[in-house]
């Protein structure tokens, strides 16, 4: 979606598009309907309930959107191993052109931020499907007669309680991760982008192993998480 949204421009510019503003129209107001009730849309940053509420349960709703946020997580490990090596591409500098391994290190600087961004609002999703699953669950154990088989449908809340927030403890603590990450990258891309020399890129290579630490900390996090969501799903579905 995001790739079709860099491209509208040139869409909308283009000859063959010229003379045909109905058909745009329409385009543009399914795009519009998408991006509102789409579960990964802007609207569910909004809070607007996305389609999927009016005909999934809760615990599929929530089972997808951790499906969503582990999608979005291994996504960002690629992001930032890309990232990682382009640096370390650009701080091993022996010839060659070194702008642009310059613009290769951006791109991949700002890829990673747009994937920690995901991961973010994957997140909240989960929070928020989370949050729909228990507060129905929780009214339903209201409406237990037997003393024996609410205690096990108490047994059962708890549990699924707990292992939610343990992942959602561990996402949380990924997403934290990316902050100081995203920061270093972010002061090394602009002092290069001034400074694309020799003694920029001497400066640059005096972090690369702190800066490597890190990232390889993350990812390491990240895939934790990941493995952690797998046993979560494998648990509601049993």
């Amino acid at each position: 979606m995001n790739a079709f949204l860099r491209l509208l421009p040139q869409i909308i510019s283009s000859q063959s598009v010229k003379g045909k503003k109905r058909w745009l129209a329409v385009l543009l107001s399914l795009l519009s309907a998408y991006q509102l009730l789409s579960p990964n849309g802007i609207g569910a940053e909004w809070g607007v309930p996305s389609y999927d509420t009016f005909y999934k349960e809760p615990r599929d709703i929530l089972i997808s959107r951790v499906e969503a946020a582990s999608d979005a997580q291994k996504n960002g490990v690629e992001e930032f191993r890309s990232a990682l090596q382009q640096f370390k591409d650009v701080t091993d500098f022996d010839g060659g052109e070194l702008e642009i391994k310059f613009t290769k290190l951006s791109t991949a600087f700002h890829d990673s931020e747009d994937a920690a961004a995901q991961v973010s609002s994957r997140i909240s999703r989960v929070v928020s499907a989370t949050n729909r699953l228990l507060d129905g669950w929780s009214d339903e154990l209201k409406q237990y007669h037997d003393p024996a088989i609410k205690r096990k449908a108490e047994d059962q809340f708890d549990q699924t309680r707990l292992q939610a927030e343990r992942l959602i403890a561990s996402m949380r603590k990924t997403e934290s991760k990316t902050v100081p990450v995203l920061a270093a990258f972010k002061d090394q891309v602009l002092f290069l982008k001034h400074n694309l020399n020799m003694q920029a890129i001497g400066s640059a290579q005096a972090q690369s192993v702190a800066i490597e630490n890190d990232v390889n900390e993350l990812i390491d996090e990240m895939e934790a998480s990941i493995n952690q969501a797998r046993e979560f799903i494998g648990q509601l579905d049993s």
